[in-house]
């Protein structure tokens, strides 16, 4: 049976209807990302170390799955992102690359990217816990307090008009018959690393899973915009954004409308935590030492300053935007692989590298932090 949109839009708002259509699809998001391990930050480790396997397939599993379904979905006519902020709006490409390499710095340092930190706080660990509230303030005083000015400035240095201009598809002529081709690329890609590394049945399903959700969240808002008498803006999955909105919401009042991010953020915790207690992951986790504890907020400064300086966090920047081919979201994608990897080297490598053999970890990267 088919779910009439317009009729709930009429009966219950359209800021009720996208909240609760934000944790469904939240939860879908929570549940996969948790049972995959889905994390950029350990791709990435992953890549810089010339190891082409489970942590890196999965996120282009990931990747891969958001690119395709919104290419199918554009291309059957049922999605339109042309409004879409990441390619209507003007732009920075200051903003992406800075705030990619600021934010990819941050996650090495934080050991997960804004979506890990809420998935592992469900999951027990208290030190992503305190990381991702470090997080939400940062970008809360980015957005609108003592770091919007400095924001702002970085953001002033280079910046690109809206439209065809920040389409990375139409940059380069391409159409989406086109984009989907390239997102088919990236899914032999990931197939072949997956095969390699001999993944999991649930690194495949969440991995693929965790992009859908990236397609759905898009497809969803859009129906609603479309529903609604209202104005909505179409949006996808974002963490940077939905984190500030929810600290001014407990902090402030009267507390922000209702909408898609009020619903996803609580809706990821929750999928998190059902995804811990179907694969008996939960497990209370805390600071080892005051250096750890330093490090981790360092680094979640770092992010949240990055996400907003970059219009998104690794998923809403990243595969968000980079589904959609706006170019500030591949400039901040790249941004955020190169100053993971140079974090992760200047950071983590001196120390692995001065321990003795005997006491050094496998060449395996940890399941979570």
């Amino acid at each position: 049976m088919a779910i009439d949109l317009t009729s709930l839009v009429e009966q219950h708002g359209s800021g009720t209807v996208l909240a609760v259509g934000g944790a469904l699809i939240g939860m879908l998001f929570g549940f996969f990302a948790q049972r995959s391990r889905f994390c950029l930050r350990a791709a990435v480790i992953e890549f810089w170390r010339g190891q082409f396997a489970e942590k890196l397939s999965v996120w282009l599993l990931a990747f891969a799955a958001a690119v395709m379904a919104v290419q199918a979905l554009i291309l059957a006519g049922a999605l339109n992102v042309s409004e879409a902020r990441q390619l209507a709006n003007r732009g920075s490409l200051s903003g992406a690359l800075v705030g990619g390499l600021v934010f990819g710095a941050g996650m090495i340092m934080t050991r997960g990217c804004a979506s890990r930190l809420l998935v592992l706080s469900a999951n027990g660990n208290l030190r992503a816990l305190l990381s991702g509230l470090v997080f939400a303030v940062t970008a809360q005083a980015a957005l609108a307090g003592a770091l919007a000015p400095l924001r702002s400035e970085i953001s002033s240095w280079w910046t690109v008009d809206g439209g065809a201009a920040r389409d990375l598809l139409a940059r380069v002529g391409a159409g989406h018959a086109d984009g989907l081709a390239f997102g088919g690329l990236w899914l032999v890609v990931a197939i072949v690393f997956s095969l390699r590394s001999g993944n999991r049945p649930w690194m495949w399903i969440g991995g693929i899973g965790s992009g859908l959700a990236v397609a759905l969240a898009w497809w969803f808002t859009y129906a609603v915009a479309h529903a609604s008498f209202d104005p909505v803006q179409m949006q996808g999955l974002t963490f940077s954004g939905p984190s500030a909105e929810w600290l001014m919401r407990v902090l402030a009042s009267p507390a922000p409308a209702w909408g898609f991010d009020a619903g996803m953020l609580p809706g990821v915790f929750v999928g998190s935590a059902l995804g811990a207690l179907v694969g008996r992951d939960f497990k209370v986790e805390g600071f080892k030492d005051g250096y750890s504890m330093a490090r981790y907020i360092a680094g979640a400064v770092l992010m949240g300053f990055g996400s907003m300086l970059a219009g998104g966090c690794a998923v809403g920047a990243g595969m968000t935007g980079g589904a959609i081919f706006a170019l500030t979201a591949w400039l901040t994608l790249a941004g955020m692989w190169a100053g993971g990897g140079l974090m992760h080297r200047l950071l983590d490598e001196p120390v692995q590298t001065s321990q003795p053999a005997s006491q050094q970890a496998p060449v395996v990267l940890p399941v979570a932090p």
